[in-house]
């Protein structure tokens, strides 16, 4: 090999191992951003669109139970006819009466009854304390699920990336190889080298491209994942940041942030605050019960034809219950073991947030280490390589440790790329691990999604089988 076709072969390989990083720091004008493809999941997902209704729905529970509230007003009418025949084995008198008497009548009437519930126990205002609590839950589950639909887009974002890279990498590692083989092959024809060089070269073409083939092959599992989170095909992405700007400068504060604003926690909280509340309305049942029954109705032919009755009544009632089986006891008791259930749920969901932050914190400095380590990699690969050239152009050096070289370059240059990803991945993970991978705290240009609007449109409805949006 002379040193022109050495100088060659060595620029095309640099080449090729930096074209990568200058495709994914371009990104033009008309590039698709980290930022502009997490609004585009925040607002297409069919996953956190679901769990948006499934809040709504749960708004719906706090209008129920606050029913308990107010009257409930029924109308009934009803119809009929009768015939009856009386004889007293008489004959008839001189007004009529004895003998057989028949009456053809049509009774009908409608009516109208209210009842008020005046005192339950205090089970409707702990209902409606119950329903609240459930609701704000939900909306905590709902700022999770948007945390992880966030930080998924952001991976797969990152992903496309990455392994668009290294499928260039791998791909232009072929035709460096191939340049090689071809290189060695010649020198083969001319007596410089042995039939195992050949070979060699031979071994590691196929090989490279068997690498190729596997990192296509991953770039297509990306771009579906991308694709099922995002909404849209990935086209011209720019490179990605990682999110310093809301990481904070130490694993505590982090932790702090965490176990005061993780919705996970909050959620687990208020369902705590519910549970509690379901002891206090399975109590209500052994507590008096007062209410007031009213009613009036219009009734005809009651007694002969043509006949007319007004009714009207007002009732109030107290019930003292004394007992009633067991089942109100049991059932007490049975919503105070699910209070101590769902106080170790919150102690398990603070100790996986705990793990959450801690690993990933670590995930994150362990990237910022291998990054300036894989630096340090290439630089060193770079210098090595090109004097293994160097020396294998004078017979100091086999085919096969310019081919090791080469590989080391490639592998150190994969590594940058894997480590640069985990970064902005990881820096992703621990934001939304300390509770704040909101759109809003991203500062996304979407319209945000408020689930107190809707709440405020239906918790004190009396009346409507329409949905706010019309449906």
């Amino acid at each position: 090999m002379n040193g022109k076709q050495s100088s060659k072969q060595y620029r095309m390989l640099l080449g090729a191992m930096t074209s990568v990083f200058v495709l994914a720091g371009a990104g033009g004008v008309s590039a698709e951003t980290l930022e502009s493809a997490l609004a585009k999941a925040y607002g297409n997902n069919p996953s956190l669109n679901a769990q948006r209704a499934g809040v709504r729905a749960t708004d719906e529970n706090v209008a129920q139970a606050k029913s308990g509230y107010r009257p409930q007003i029924t109308g009934t009418a009803d119809i009929g006819r009768t015939y009856s025949k009386y004889d007293d084995r008489q004959p008839p008198n001189f007004l009529g009466t004895g003998g057989e008497q028949i009456s053809r009548l049509t009774p009908r009437g409608f009516g109208i009854q209210l009842n008020q519930t005046i005192f339950d126990g205090f089970r409707t205002d702990n209902s409606v304390r119950r329903a609240e609590s459930g609701v704000l839950a939900a909306r905590e589950e709902l700022t999770t699920t948007e945390q992880n639909i966030l930080v998924n887009a952001a991976t797969a974002y990152m992903d496309v990336l990455r392994d668009t890279a290294i499928l260039d990498l791998q791909r232009n590692n072929v035709e460096v190889i191939d340049e090689q083989l071809r290189q060695t092959r010649d020198r083969f024809n001319v007596g410089e080298v042995t039939r195992t060089d050949v070979a060699q070269a031979e071994s590691r073409l196929a090989a490279s491209r068997s690498q190729a083939s596997q990192a296509e092959a991953n770039l297509r599992g990306s771009i579906a994942r991308y694709r099922q989170y995002v909404g849209v095909e990935p086209r011209q992405l720019a490179p990605g940041r990682p999110l310093d700007r809301l990481t904070p400068r130490s694993l505590d504060a982090a932790l702090k942030i965490a176990f005061g604003e993780h919705p996970a926690i909050k959620s687990a909280q208020h369902q705590v605050d519910a549970a509690e509340l379901q002891v206090k309305i399975a109590q209500g049942a052994l507590a008096p019960q007062l209410g007031v029954t009213a009613s009036v109705a219009q009734r005809y032919d009651t007694r002969v034809g043509n006949d007319e009755a007004l009714q009207a009544s007002a009732v109030a009632t107290l019930t003292v219950p004394i007992y009633e089986g067991g089942q109100a006891y049991s059932a007490t008791r049975q919503a105070k073991e699910q209070v101590g259930q769902a106080q170790l749920q919150a102690d398990w969901i603070r100790d996986q947030v705990r793990a959450a932050v801690v690993s990933n914190w670590g995930a994150l400095e362990a990237a910022r280490a291998q990054i300036q380590a894989a630096q340090a990699q290439i630089d060193a690969a770079e210098t090595a390589l090109s004097g293994v050239r160097e020396e294998a152009r004078v017979g100091q050096r086999t085919t096969l440790d310019v081919l090791n070289a080469q590989q080391e370059l490639l592998t150190a240059r994969v590594n940058l790329i894997q480590a640069q990803r985990d970064r902005v991945v990881a820096s992703y993970q621990l934001v939304s691990a300390m509770g704040r991978l909101t759109s809003r705290a991203l500062g996304l240009a979407v319209n945000h999604y408020s689930p107190k609007i809707h709440y405020d449109q239906v918790k004190d409805l009396w009346i409507g089988t329409t949905t706010p949006d019309g449906r």
